[in-house]
């Protein structure tokens, strides 16, 4: 008798709910974050996959993997599966998040599948979307809810995206910028570029190649951006040793490259994304525009940490701006909320 009520009173999906890890994955460009229901948080890992060459034998993932890129003999393939925040290569990209997900539950296996909210770009096609969405259930999702990353960034970032008035969130991920306009739960205007963090990184990369005939990796570029990347020329000048290939005798060599330099380098990326945010406020009703004076713009995603950013930004449109509380975790935090009041926020996902 028991058991009838039990069944009875308890719906089938609340019961499957019960018994999976539930859970919201930001799959980046540069780093994949995966929150479960009720445990926060659980892994935050390079988005690179290392595999045996003509397979899809995933041999490590994430920091492991990352460590080998460049450095690979012939019998091993490392590589990031996604490029400009979209799948590049699926049958890797799916690997590569079966192989988180078994992390993420400690290689134990779960009694039901779980539920995915998957943060994606604005931008992406509807292609694009199903490879992502193909590439989870196909990792081991019984259901994929997929939201815009600018919106998960909002609320991660803790904006009230519900309330009538207008929250302007720019999230710089590795491989995509995006700008968005947002109230009521939904998105007025949103204007994505394929520009991020990857592409300051080549910008460097070409610089330096340029100007001293040296060849220097995309890792290595990433270091210089973090270690004396700048926006604003009138910075204290910094300098640190580069180490690459002299294209003219072939052999190793070591400069002197200064934030100036990394400076002038980054400028056309960094127009590229003023002016993404110029027409989003263009596009923008008056009404909301109103709401912006008061309450700025808010920044997310890890390009948004390139020193003197926000200063410029501010600058630029003369509207406050200022960095989001760990800008780094608020699509996967954002994400996160949604699946943890899935009926309160289900207008925020893509239909």
């Amino acid at each position: 008798m028991i058991k009838k009520n039990f069944t009875r009173f308890i719906p089938a999906k609340q019961l499957f709910s019960f018994f999976s890890n539930d859970m919201a994955i930001d799959l980046g460009t540069a780093n994949t974050l995966v929150y479960v229901r009720n445990k926060g948080i659980i892994l935050d890992e390079p988005s690179v996959v290392a595999v045996k060459a003509g397979t899809t034998t995933v041999l490590a993932a994430g920091k492991a993997a990352k460590e080998m890129l460049g450095k690979t003999p012939e019998s091993i393939v490392a590589c990031r599966p996604l490029r400009d925040g979209v799948i590049a290569n699926f049958e890797l990209a799916e690997s590569m998040l079966r192989y988180f997900l078994r992390a993420a539950n400690n290689n134990r296996r779960s009694l039901v599948s779980p539920r995915m909210i998957i943060g994606v770009p604005s931008g992406i096609t509807q292609v694009e979307r199903r490879a992502v969405e193909d590439s989870a259930r196909q990792a081991g999702a019984r259901e994929v809810y997929t939201i815009m990353q600018p919106m998960a960034a909002a609320i991660g970032a803790g904006l009230q995206v519900q309330e009538p008035t207008a929250s302007m969130i720019i999230d710089i991920g590795g491989g995509t910028t995006q700008v968005a306009i947002i109230t009521l739960k939904d998105v007025v205007f949103c204007r994505s570029v394929r520009v991020g963090g990857d592409e300051m990184d080549r910008a460097i990369v070409q610089y330096v190649k340029r100007k001293y005939n040296l060849l220097i990796g995309e890792r290595t570029a990433e270091i210089v951006k973090i270690t004396i990347g700048t926006v604003m020329r009138d910075s204290p000048i910094e300098s640190m040793e580069v180490k690459g290939r002299d294209l003219v005798t072939g052999v190793p060599k070591t400069i002197i490259l200064s934030s100036a330099e990394v400076n002038e380098a980054l400028l056309e990326t960094i127009s590229t994304i003023i002016d993404v945010v110029r027409v989003a406020l263009e596009n923008t009703p008056p009404e909301l525009s109103s709401d912006l004076v008061d309450k700025g713009i808010v920044m997310a995603g890890g390009g948004t940490l390139l020193r003197g950013l926000d200063t410029l930004i501010s600058r630029e449109t003369g509207l406050p701006v200022r960095l989001a509380q760990d800008p780094l975790l608020c699509v996967v935090k954002g994400a996160g909320k949604v699946l943890q009041e899935l009926d309160f926020f289900k207008e925020t996902l893509m239909k």
